[in-house]
């Protein structure tokens, strides 16, 4: 795979090199294979990627992704990456959060396990430079952590205050959301928070970092308007609550092609950017780079406005096509496993109150449908050996033609917990909400084709109210649930149930923005 650069202005970084760097300074960092988030050390001097499928990874091909390091030498070229060794990778996907602003401290996402092996909890760690190198990474704890992705990305700002992450979790928007979560002055991180509706839309929201003075976001999306799959967005912060934002404003050319644009970090007091893209490659991320003639120095500021670029995105869709073919959308993808990463067969329906129709995902090329525009869909994914999910799509538009999704399937294993979001009810009963069917179906689905596996359902709800009354009230929901998949057909022996009111919470129960988490319906599997 060719570098690829997107050079604005001719500067000479006298804070990274005796030399400038150059259209070629990239040259030997970008490979055949998957460049994933670009993260430059404080002095300047290391570059830390991640690089996916490569056959030197702890866990060979198939590994998500391990650790690599470039290092900027004297004439302005980036060495070749050499991999990060065992103390920073393991068989999960490792990346790179952030530095504290003196270097000393390297923080990852994912959390480690001593012996080596995935590690079953969540989180960040921190690994400490003890003059030889990198020590084996500490776990950090944030309460209220999950991630249901199999890739988590974030950034962590040099003073340690402040962790931005895209994360699919309980109470998500769309797949991935970005949240927040700060460290106090005792030294413990505060429950995230989601970062709200301006900024998270129905589809994937990833990659986030932000500007040298924490009020500028920057992040990946394939829910707006785009030049491509997925495109790089920035937004201002409006007050200290982290859920206020202006609107999300699209960088433009050059950072935004027609290919898929993500990890966007801002390095202004450097005057250069650094991101990835597939534009021109083979479908894997190259690392590109954007300098500057000077430093930006305005932290709020959109970089793309240094260059008062505008915004292009109506002329770019608003191609000379058939009336027919403006009025439809591409969607394209891939339907994935969760635990492995590995490409999937599945059926992927796309169903409006007009029509429905389904299209088949290959392992090799996924999948791709012309539907049309200006529609509400529910688009379910089904495997056989995996847990059926949906997803809700709001085109709105004839304006976007083209519009990457991707699935990832759970398998079916002992013990799995599904969260029915969809399943919801009156307050205070047990009267289901017309939206509450589609999801019972689909669980009726999953089970009649995977007709030896046997759940559990389970009722929960927050901890307000006298809790005996939150036991039978969830218990009467859970019979409630039960008693529709038996009408459809599901034999009752495989299905049992049980309330918990309030007792199993996943979130916090201080704000009803949280409360809202623990009022739900899962099932679990207990045979299959």
């Amino acid at each position: 795979m060719r570098a690829i650069f997107v050079i604005g202005f001719y500067s000479i970084l006298q804070t990274l090199s005796a030399q400038p760097l150059t259209r070629q300074s990239l040259q030997l960092v970008n490979t055949p294979k998957d460049e994933l988030n670009p993260v430059v050390s404080p002095d300047g001097r290391s570059l830390y990627i991640t690089v996916a499928g490569h056959s030197a990874n702890s866990g060979g091909i198939k590994d998500p992704g391990d650790i690599w390091v470039s290092v900027l030498t004297e004439t302005g070229q980036w060495s070749a990456p050499v991999h990060a060794g065992p103390v920073l990778n393991d068989k999960g996907y490792n990346a790179v959060a952030g530095f504290s602003a003196d270097g000393s401290q390297l923080f990852l996402v994912n959390h480690y396990d001593p012996s080596g092996n995935v590690s079953r909890t969540q989180g960040i760690a921190v690994s400490r430079n003890n003059g030889n190198g990198w020590s084996r990474p500490e776990n950090i704890t944030i309460p209220y952590f999950q991630n249901k992705s199999d890739i988590l990305a974030g950034f962590i700002s040099p003073d340690q205050s402040v962790f931005v992450y895209s994360a699919e979790t309980y109470g998500t928007r769309g797949v991935e959301d970005l949240y927040v979560t700060l460290r106090g002055a005792d030294g413990k991180w505060s429950e995230p928070r989601n970062l709200g509706s301006t900024i998270n839309t129905q589809l994937q929201e990833l990659s986030p970092s932000l500007s040298a003075d924490g009020k500028t976001l920057y992040f990946a999306s394939n829910g707006r308007k785009g030049y491509g799959s997925f495109d790089i967005y920035s937004s201002s912060r409006l007050d200290d609550t982290w859920t206020a934002w202006t609107t999300p404003v699209n960088l433009g050319s050059p950072f935004n092609t027609e290919g898929r644009e993500e990890y966007f970090r801002n390095y202004d007091k450097s005057g250069f950017s650094i991101y990835t893209s597939t534009h021109n490659s083979d479908g894997y991320a190259n690392i590109e780079l954007f300098i500057s003639n000077d430093p930006i120095h305005r932290d709020s500021a959109v970089v793309a406005s240094v260059r008062n670029t505008p915004d292009t995105v109506t002329k770019i869709v608003a191609l000379n096509r058939s009336f027919n073919e403006d009025q439809r959308i591409r969607i394209h993808g891939k339907v994935t496993s969760s635990k492995t990463g590995e490409s999937l067969q599945a059926s992927v329906l796309f169903s409006s109150p007009e029509q429905s129709e389904t299209v088949q995902a290959t392992v090799g090329n996924g999948y791709a449908i012309l539907i049309p525009s200006t529609r509400e869909y529910s688009i379910t994914i089904e495997a056989p050996g995996y847990i059926s999910t949906m997803e809700k799509l709001n085109v709105n538009t004839y304006e976007m033609k083209e519009l990457e999704m991707n699935f990832k399937l759970q398998p079916v294993a002992m013990g799995v917990t599904v969260n029915l979001k969809d399943i919801l009810f009156e307050q205070g009963t047990t009267n289901l909400l017309a939206q509450s069917y589609p999801e019972m179906d689909l669980v009726v689905s999953f089970l009649k084709t995977n007709p030896k596996v046997k759940i559990e359902l389970a009722g929960h709800t927050d901890n307000r109210g006298i809790p005996a009354q939150n036991v039978k009230l969830s218990q009467a929901r859970v019979d409630k649930v039960r008693a529709y998949l038996i009408s459809k057909g599901v034999e009752s022996k495989r299905i049992t149930g049980k309330g918990y009111g309030g007792t199993k919470p996943i979130a916090s129960n201080d704000t009803e923005e949280t409360r809202q988490f623990n009022r739900r319906v899962e099932f679990i599997i207990r045979k299959f």
